[in-house]
């Protein structure tokens, strides 16, 4: 037999025997050459085709290949016209395909179509589609097998790449969200089948938002990326490590025998993450907190696995970071309060659901109020006034800080804007920056938005900066301060004495003023250590030509100590709590004096 790309090929034997016969029939000639244009134009398809197409006899001994054929497996016309396409197989590794079976249901149905794994004769594999029909004679005899197939090779790695992406995290590569819930559930079936435990993990790296907001985005892939690494350096071949996005990730430990072996690996964990990385050459230290969950202890499913493990996070951070947690119910309710806290911190956002307070300043030498602090409140519809220090930490681990310490700088600003458009005394407004504000990109630019927006003289404005916020990163922390202090704006260093400060750093602080934390003056009266610290923080302050005021001023004999020592400024509830702008502008309007019993009243 031949190739059909020979020209000489003869598909029809009957058409052969009519090219021999004289015919004196006009008629008959036109019937020959009508047969030979359809055997012309058959051969012209037959060899045109881009899909693979072999036919065989009912022996399944080969006949016939087109060129197509040979192009997609390499195999030519010479390699296999004559041999039986049993004793080839066509170098087919589909089992299901090359079993008898599969040929019964040919012969009886006389067509199958199916995906099936080929051999090149260069012993590559390629994935084809193939359909084999059978053509019978009059009898319904088969007489051919004719295949036709296609090389899917191209469309099925695509799809494989798409399963991919679809399951697996575009950074780090590691398992999504989806894989990971497929293969948890697996787990959980097979522990209960066999009375194993499964862990499920959520580990989430400590201050990783300051960090990426301080050294970007793309330092902070990078460190991601090396945890991932570090993560899975540690892990069991069976555990699955997955990333739940941002600094977040999820393990499942399946197949424990104890809550021992769970233990073993967290602090394997917490050992690996805390090592050293250099990033783009910068020198990061980063720490963990782990909360785990365990099954069928904590939870009979994978979805409360995850929120139990997530919510024994939380707990692992409250407790100071760098250690793991297991679960509790209790640890549950705070997280549900917790998610219950921020949907409605979202809300607040949404509906300026805010306001601010103001703690008037007062200069100890004039006993003129010179300032106020601007202090944010929240009074929800539904649970009523919560308290500043137990939304903002939240606000800050969600990152919603950012747009809510935008809306206080605004109104702060716009406040002061108003009460020197009435003509009130000119006074300065202090506005607390969480690290996370401090460390945003292009927050400079922001606040030169702001003050152009309602025209407010940059000296109406501090910036008060925590001291642990300022030390973080002093290098970088300088360069901002230098910045906003070209702008005119005064700058206070904020709860001083609470963190660890450089002096080598502190007087290169392009700052105004030191404020004393309230911790220090609560006890200046009773307790010597903390009388040494304040009177100490005032003299250093005078030495750096800077200015001290001290917060949380309550009683006359704290007043006392601190005139005593020449404090520039206090505040406190000794001369007023918090008050909303109305009574400011009374307070201000009254052209009030502080007198020697430390009260104040109208000129």
């Amino acid at each position: 037999m031949q190739d059909l790309s020979s020209p000489n090929l003869q598909i029809d034997p009957d058409a052969a025997n009519n090219r021999t016969v004289s015919s004196a029939s006009g008629q008959e000639s036109g019937s020959v050459r009508q047969k030979e244009k359809q055997l012309r134009l058959f051969a012209h398809i037959f060899n045109s085709v881009h899909e693979g197409i072999i036919v065989t006899d009912a022996d399944k001994n080969m006949l016939f290949i087109n060129p197509a054929f040979s192009t997609i497996t390499g195999y030519s016309a010479n390699d296999l016209i004559g041999k039986n396409l049993n004793l080839l197989h066509l170098g087919l590794m589909n089992d299901a395909f090359n079993h008898d079976d599969t040929w019964c249901s040919i012969n009886e149905n006389g067509y199958w179509q199916g995906e099936v794994v080929g051999r090149r004769k260069n012993d590559e594999s390629y994935a084809e589609c193939l359909s084999i029909s059978t053509m019978k004679n009059d009898r319904g005899e088969i007489n051919y097998y004719i295949g036709v197939f296609s090389d899917i090779s191209e469309r099925k790695a695509a799809e494989e790449r798409m399963a991919y992406v679809v399951l697996h995290d575009f950074l780090t590569n590691l398992p999504n969200g989806l894989l990971l819930q497929d293969r948890l559930a697996q787990a959980i079936s097979h522990a209960g089948r066999e009375k194993h435990k499964v862990a499920v993990m959520c580990l989430d790296l400590d201050h990783f938002k300051a960090i990426n907001d301080m050294l970007g985005h793309l330092v902070g892939d990078k460190l991601l990326q090396e945890v991932a690494k570090r993560i899975s350096s540690v892990s069991r071949a069976s555990d699955t490590v997955s990333r739940r996005g941002g600094d977040e990730f999820v393990i499942m430990l399946p197949d424990l025998e104890t809550v021992d072996d769970a233990t073993d690996i967290a602090v394997k964990l917490i050992d690996a993450i805390s090592g050293l990385c250099i990033i783009d050459g910068n020198e990061i230290k980063i720490t963990t907190s782990i909360g785990i969950s365990i099954f069928p202890e904590d939870g009979c499913d994978g979805d409360s696995l995850i929120k139990y493990a997530d919510a024994a996070m939380y707990h692992a951070k409250k407790n100071g970071r760098n250690n793991y947690q297991f679960f509790t119910n209790e640890m549950n309710q705070l997280a549900l309060e917790r998610m219950s806290i921020e949907r409605k911190l979202c809300h607040a956002i949404e509906q300026q659901g805010f306001c601010l307070h103001y703690q008037p300043q007062v200069n100890l030498r004039s006993g003129r109020i010179i300032g106020v602090e601007a202090l944010l409140r929240w009074n929800n519809p539904e649970i009523g006034m919560v308290p500043p220090e137990y939304f903002i930490p939240i606000a800050e681990e969600t990152g919603l800080i950012i747009s809510i310490g935008e809306w206080v700088l605004r109104e702060a600003c716009r406040q002061n804007s108003e009460w020197r458009m009435l003509g009130l005394p000119k006074i300065t407004v202090a506005v607390n920056l969480s690290a996370v504000q401090f460390r945003q990109n292009n927050f400079g630019e922001m606040i030169k938005e702001i003050l152009r927006e309602y025209e407010l003289d940059p000296s109406g404005l501090e910036l008060e900066i925590t001291e642990s916020a300022v030390m973080h990163n002093a290098e970088a922390s300088i360069a901002l301060l230098l910045e906003l202090k070209a702008m005119g704006l005064k700058l206070a260093v904020d709860d001083f004495g609470t963190g660890y400060s450089s002096l080598s750093y502190l007087k290169r602080f392009p700052i105004d003023k030191l404020k004393i934390d309230q911790s220090f003056v609560r006890d200046i009266t009773v307790d010597s250590d903390d009388a040494v610290i304040v009177s100490t923080i005032i003299n250093m302050a005078r030495t750096l030509k800077l200015k001290v005021i001290a917060e949380g001023v309550e009683t006359a004999e704290q007043l006392s100590f601190l005139k005593h020592q020449e404090c520039d400024e206090i505040q406190g509830y000794y001369f007023s709590k918090p008050m909303p702008p109305e009574k400011i502008n009374s307070l201000l309007a009254s052209g009030y004096e502080v007198d020697g019993q430390w009260s104040y009243q109208s000129k």
